[in-house]
């Protein structure tokens, strides 16, 4: 079962279970989207209810079961907690949850507490960061960072990928952004937020960070309770809000040692996405970690290295091939149309 059918890049996770020679894939695809554009790849369809209600486990559990389902694939970071904290419950049904235990899932999602427990141990991946909850501690932290003489970024603590990402500048030209760029920039200044910020009841929870100018890499990583087998470090090439359209399967052994390092102090288990942004001096920074796979996953694929496929073969208790990676693979993903007939038939061209 592929949970979270509806996320972008679904279709290539699903192709790459259908190409793996370990297993004969039957995948049943559930999202709380009856229009999910991932339906159209699946071999059953079902639409589920929302992860903020009380019945989404209920429902996920109920097709599981009538679908004979062996192992859940996880795709959306709003449903791993949920599915980390009812594995013991999918267990007694005989079926496999790809997630880590929920207080992995916990520290992930919130980027705060992730960057605390890795700078108490002293990790060289952790960026300079400040944690505030006042607009008082938020504008020290700016200007701690250097503000207005360096770039300064900040984030909810807890956010989905790129979600409420912004980046400081006072040197920002203002006449090139209302006619060059998109509206939906995340370069601004502080005296543009401030006020929003101060107008809100309850102030958020928000990491202020250091802002990292060089190369960014996506890490794939495939984890076991005891080890981290399969890492694939890859660049962007291109990317747009967050999202990575050309990219080259690069070999970096500081960030695959990293990855490495930080699976196994958060004891991570299954698919892990790591983003790491480079200094301007070279040194690699640590931005989020994803306990799932990663949207543009396919790249690893193309590269010899099916993390998908892998993933379900550790999830049954089966041994991993060895893996060589053709390190150099450049990767362009493009967009693939869906379509919907009169009779909610889906298909593509």
């Amino acid at each position: 079962m592929v949970a979270g059918a509806g996320r972008l890049g679904t279709s290539g996770i699903v192709k790459a279970l259908r190409q793996t020679e370990a297993f004969d894939a039957r995948v049943v695809g559930v999202d709380t989207d009856p229009d999910a554009c991932g339906f159209s790849f699946v071999d059953t369809a079902a639409t589920v209810s929302p992860v903020n209600g009380g019945d989404y486990i209920s429902d996920v559990r109920g097709i599981a079961r009538r679908e004979d389902v062996d192992v859940i694939l996880p795709l959306m970071a709003a449903e791993l907690r949920l599915l980390a904290e009812a594995k013991s419950a999918f267990e007694n049904d005989g079926i496999e949850v790809m997630v880590s235990d929920p207080r992995a899932v916990s520290i992930t999602s919130d980027t705060g507490e992730l960057y605390d427990r890795l700078a108490k141990q002293v990790h060289p991946s952790v960026p300079e960061f400040y944690r505030v909850t006042t607009p008082e501690e938020f504008i020290d932290a700016v200007h701690a960072l250097g503000y207005p003489h360096q770039r300064v970024c900040f984030k909810p603590s807890i956010a989905n990928e790129m979600r409420g990402f912004h980046i400081l500048d006072s040197k920002i030209d203002r006449s090139g952004i209302l006619t060059n760029q998109k509206p939906n920039s995340t370069v601004t200044t502080l005296d543009n937020v401030l006020p929003i910020l101060m107008e809100i009841d309850e102030f958020p929870n928000l990491v202020v960070m250091e802002y990292l100018p060089g190369e960014e890499f996506t890490v794939d990583a495939l984890s076991r309770t005891a080890d981290t087998p399969v890492v694939v470090s890859r660049s962007h090439n291109e990317s747009c809000d967050g999202h990575s359209f050309t990219s080259t399967v690069e070999e970096r052994p500081e960030l695959i040692e990293r990855t490495r390092e930080i699976c196994s102090f958060l004891e991570l288990e299954y698919n892990v996405a790591f983003q790491f942004k480079y200094t301007a001096s070279g040194v690699p920074k640590l931005l989020t970690v994803d306990p799932c796979l990663s949207e543009s996953i396919a790249a690893c694929v193309g590269a010899g290295a099916n993390m998908p496929a892998l993933g379900v073969q550790y999830a049954l208790g089966r041994e991993l091939p060895p893996v060589d990676i053709d390190w150099g693979t450049r990767v362009a993903r493009d967009w693939q149309e869906v379509f919907y007939g009169p009779d909610k038939e889906l298909r593509t061209i």
